[in-house]
Formats: structure tokens, C-alpha cells, sequence
């Protein structure tokens, strides 16, 4: 009984062997190094493909991807040579009964005789093929959510950065319109003041010469030029303000800035003085763009003034015009809104001393100089920016100590083909003197009337004849489109505008030309004069005034 007993159980050991090599699809091995002969299981001729055994170590291995062999043998042959007491190694097969590429998982056991040589390696084998590909599915996927992840946070920072330059430029929005809140209101009282102020001096100077000459009377002429001088600045200084808040009324036209630098040029050499060299690099083909003409000048002037500032020891000065492109790219990466699109560039380049970064950040900052006290108003770069950003352009400075500075002016391509000389020549030719015309002065500031009046009317001018000037005013004082209509009816309560429109309304022949001095009112939208409309602006010379009046009647 005894040996029926152990017989059962070996019978059943092996059974369950079986059992469990196939629950577990674990193949065993035994490879007899001394021979070369390797017994596999059933399970592990199934993993391995080899339907066909001859036992060959050789022909075993031969299953083994031909990428992983070496890899295989140095595991192998290192773990044995350090007589370790177990191994593991990972390593692909393509089996031989249906080429199927499969991972397989190898645990081994090596035995070694009394003098320490490997006689004899025992293992098992498990195939992982499908454990390796949810890795490879979960290490995908995770690369794949890192890849989301990182895409997410790059379209984070890019609307981040977005955000920043929104909340820049509506900062450098609410900072352009409290000032220009504040030089609006401020510019029209004070431009009529210095139109009365620069009236009063003009009407001096004209009776001047009519008093005998004395002490007093070359004191008074003194005094008048010191006054002169400084209501100039004033009017210089509030234009300057003004246009960096872009409320100039613009009168832009069609133009070829090829002509604009090279007719600029000619003042600028003997501005800038003999120790500053003056060069152009003008486009060939150059597209045309629109502006006001006395503004682009005006905005060329300050830079090159600059620009020869910044080289006390002389230098040079190039003004370069070019056909520029703005992509999305760039003008996105502005604090400011830019239209992409074609432009015309004049850019002022000098070999000076160059801005830090700090400086060029606050170099368009009204106010801001770098120049000694007296030397300059800080208004000047501050003027071309307001002038550039009115006329729907984008200006740029490129500077670095010591490198120079380059201020580059993109203003927009224009389809206009007018002839801007012949358009030029035709406005400069519609001037003469007043004739015999009746003339209407409605102004809301009593002094401006009637200085208006009073001194158009004594105005001097080279042909004979003087048109007849009536200020229209209330008892009160002031006048309104009320008094102004009630000449002939009453229209009611209006603004110049409205009195305007009524006026011509009533007589179609009717010439209106509207003074101002700043542009929020009725007659200037988006900085620009709305069509068909006459205006000068304040503060004006007696003989401006005249003059323009006499050209609006004979157009």
C-alpha cells in the first residue's frame, strides 16, 4: 500500500504541474549546459512555437528576436560567470510556427558543480506579450495626456500672454484717453486764450510802426517779441499734447513718401548741422500712403532733431522708406492694436548713443526726456506716436546703448491715385485777399468774437477790397446757433454743427469754415476731418484766418 501511495501522489504532483502550467501559461525549461540540450514543457513549445523540438540550445535561442540575441547571451553568460543564484531577463521571440512577435518574461535557477562551474539552468517562461502592450497602450495614453496636458498649458500661457497685452494696451488705452479727457478740455479754452493773446501781439505789431519812434515804443516792440515767443511755445506745446492723445484734426491725402523725405531733406542738412551726415535709402516702387502732410514733417523733424541729440559728437542720420508687410505674428505680439496688412515704413536711423531697455519703454511717455533740464520737452517722440497711432499706423523703436537708435514709422498702404502735387498746387494757388463778401462770425467765447471781427476786419492784405464781418451775439454775450439762425429765423438751440447744417440747408451756396482746437466735436471723426468740411485751427494769425477764408470763397 505504502508504494501505490507514493506512486498516487507523484502521478497527481505532476497533474497538477500540468495544471498549473497551463493556468498560469508559464512554460518550464531545462537546459544541461554540459550537453547542449534543452527539454521544454508543452506549454513551452506552445509559447515559444517550437512544434518541432530537436532540444538544441541553439535552435532555442534561434526563437529569439534577432534584435534581443546578444542581449540574451550577455544576461546569461554574466549572471553564470558571477555564479549568481538566480536571474531574470525580458527579451522578445518570433515563433517559428506563425511568426507572431511576443514578449516573453524568463526566471531562471542555475546550478553549478563542486569546483563552482554552471552544469545545469532551470527556469520558467512567461509570455507578457499582452501585459506589454496595455504598458504600451498606458504609457501611450499617458504620453498622450502629457502631450494634452502640455498643449493645454502652452494654449494657457498663450492666452495668458493675450491677456497681458488686452490688459496693456486697454491700460495704455485708459491712460491715452485720461489724457486726452484732460488736453481736449483743457486745449479749448486754452487755444482760444492764445489765439486772443496771438491776435493781440499781431494787432500791436501792426500799430506799432504807426506810433513815433521812441525808448518806450523799442521797449514795447521788445516786450512784444518776448510775449510772441512764448504764446508760440504755448501753442507748440499744446499741439504737441494734443497729438499724443491723437486729437489733431488730420487732414491726410494721398502721397508718395519718396518725395516727402527727399523735399524734408533739403531743411533737415541745414538743421542738423555740419557735424551730423544726412543719408537716404529711398525704395524703389514705393507704395503710396495717406497722411497729413504738415504732420509726417513735423514727425521726420523731431526724429532726425533727435537723432542728432543723441550724437554730440556728430554721426550720421538715415532716413529709409520701404513696402513692409505687418503679419498676424507680429501684430499680435504688440501691446497695442494693429491692423496686419501692407504699410509704407520711413524709418530714422542714427549712429548715437543708443537707449537702455527701461528708456525705450518710456520713450513715447509725454513729458519723459532724458535730456538735461531745458534741452527738451519730452514731447517730441510723443507727438510722432500720437501722430503715427491717429493715422491708423504703428511706430517701433529699435535702440540699444551704444548701437544707436532706429524709430521706424509703418503708416497704411493707400489705393488713392490722386496727383498729390496737383492736388497741393491747386490748394496753395486758392489764396488772395478778402473781397466784398459778407461774412458771419459765430463763436461761443465773447473776446474770440469780437477779436475775430475786429481784427479781420482791419487785416491788411496784398489786393484791394475787405468783406464785411458781423459777429453774432446775444445780449448776454455769448452766441449760439439761436442768435446766429435768428438773423433770418429762429432754429433753436444747436451746436456749430447743427447751425451749419441749417445754414446750408437754407442758403445751399453757403461756404462754412469751422474753427476749433481740439477734435471732439461734430465735425472731426476718428481724428479725421468728415468729408467736405473747412476748418482751421485754433490758435490762428488774423491773416490765417483771412487768407483761408478768402481761399474757402473762391474754391
Amino acid at each position: 500500500m505504502k508504494d501505490i501511495s507514493s506512486t498516487f501522489v507523484a502521478s497527481e504532483a505532476v497533474e497538477l504541474l500540468a495544471l498549473a502550467e497551463q493556468i498560469g501559461r508559464i512554460g518550464i525549461i531545462d537546459w544541461q549546459i554540459s550537453t547542449g540540450v534543452v527539454r521544454l514543457s508543452s506549454v513551452a513549445r506552445a509559447m515559444y512555437g517550437l512544434t518541432e523540438f530537436d532540444g538544441s540550445y541553439e535552435n532555442w535561442i534561434g526563437t529569439v528576436y534577432s534584435e534581443d540575441v546578444a542581449r540574451v547571451r550577455d544576461t546569461v553568460n554574466s549572471s553564470l560567470e558571477q555564479k549568481a543564484k538566480e536571474f531574470e531577463l525580458d527579451f522578445r521571440i518570433v515563433r517559428p510556427s506563425d511568426k507572431e512577435l511576443r514578449w516573453i518574461h524568463a526566471r531562471r535557477l542555475p546550478f553549478y558543480d563542486e569546483a563552482g562551474k554552471p552544469v545545469r539552468v532551470v527556469g520558467v517562461s512567461i509570455d507578457v506579450t499582452d501585459r506589454k502592450r496595455e504598458m504600451v497602450e498606458l504609457r501611450n495614453f499617458t504620453e498622450t495626456l502629457e502631450t494634452a496636458v502640455r498643449e493645454r498649458t502652452l494654449e494657457l500661457e498663450a492666452e495668458n500672454k493675450a491677456r497681458q497685452r488686452a490688459e496693456e494696451a486697454l491700460r495704455q488705452a485708459q491712460k491715452m484717453e485720461a489724457i486726452g479727457q484732460l488736453t481736449g478740455g483743457v486745449a479749448h479754452d486754452f487755444n482760444n486764450l492764445l489765439t486772443i493773446v496771438l491776435g493781440g501781439l499781431d494787432l500791436i505789431s501792426k500799430h506799432l510802426p504807426e506810433l513815433p519812434s521812441s525808448p518806450a515804443t523799442a521797449r514795447i516792440a521788445r516786450a512784444r517779441d518776448m510775449a510772441m515767443q512764448g504764446a508760440q511755445r504755448a501753442a507748440t506745446l499744446t499741439n504737441r499734447l494734443l497729438a499724443f492723445s491723437r486729437q489733431q484734426a488730420l487732414s491726410p491725402r494721398p502721397l508718395n513718401a519718396n518725395k516727402l523725405v527727399a523735399g524734408v531733406c533739403d531743411f533737415l542738412r541745414s538743421s542738423l548741422g555740419g557735424a551730423v551726415e544726412l543719408e537716404t535709402v529711398l525704395a524703389a516702387g514705393l507704395w503710396r500712403t495717406s497722411a497729413d502732410v504738415n504732420q509726417l514733417e513735423n514727425a521726420l523733424l523731431n526724429l532726425s532733431l533727435n537723432a542728432r541729440d543723441a550724437m554730440p559728437n556728430g554721426g550720421k542720420v538715415t532716413i529709409e522708406t520701404a513696402n513692409c508687410y505687418l503679419d498676424d505674428a507680429y501684430v499680435g505680439s504688440l501691446s497695442e492694436p494693429v491692423e496686419p496688412g501692407q504699410y509704407v515704413m520711413i524709418a530714422v536711423a542714427d549712429t548715437g548713443l543708443g537707449m537702455d531697455k527701461a528708456t525705450r519703454e518710456r520713450a513715447f511717455d509725454p513729458f519723459f526726456t532724458t535730456k538735461a533740464v531745458g534741452k527738451g520737452t519730452g514731447l517730441g517722440l510723443s507727438q510722432v506716436y500720437g501722430f503715427v497711432r491717429q493715422s491708423g499706423g504703428h511706430v517701433k523703436i529699435y535702440s540699444e546703448i551704444g548701437e544707436g537708435t532706429t524709430v521706424k514709422i509703418y503708416l497704411p498702404r493707400s489705393s488713392d491715385e490722386e496727383d498729390e502735387d496737383a492736388a497741393l498746387n491747386k490748394s496753395r494757388a486758392m489764396s488772395g485777399a478778402i473781397g466784398a463778401e459778407t461774412i458771419l462770425v459765430v463763436e461761443d467765447d465773447e473776446a474770440l468774437r469780437n477779436y475775430t471781427v475786429e481784427g479781420s476786419g482791419r487785416a491788411r492784405l496784398p489786393r484791394p477790397g475787405r468783406g464785411q464781418w458781423r459777429r453774432c451775439a446775444q445780449s448776454s454775450g455769448r452766441a449760439s446757433g439761436r442768435s446766429a439762425v435768428h438773423r433770418h429765423r429762429d432754429a433753436g438751440r444747436m451746436n456749430g454743427r447743427e447751425l451749419a447744417d441749417e445754414a446750408a440747408r437754407r442758403w445751399p451756396k453757403l461756404k462754412v469754415l469751422f474753427t476749433t482746437g481740439y477734435t471732439r466735436n461734430a465735425i472731426v471723426h476718428h481724428g479725421r476731418l468728415d468729408a467736405g468740411v473747412h476748418m482751421i485751427g485754433k490758435p490762428y494769425s488774423l491773416t490765417e484766418v483771412s487768407l483761408k477764408v478768402r481761399e474757402l470763397l473762391d474754391s
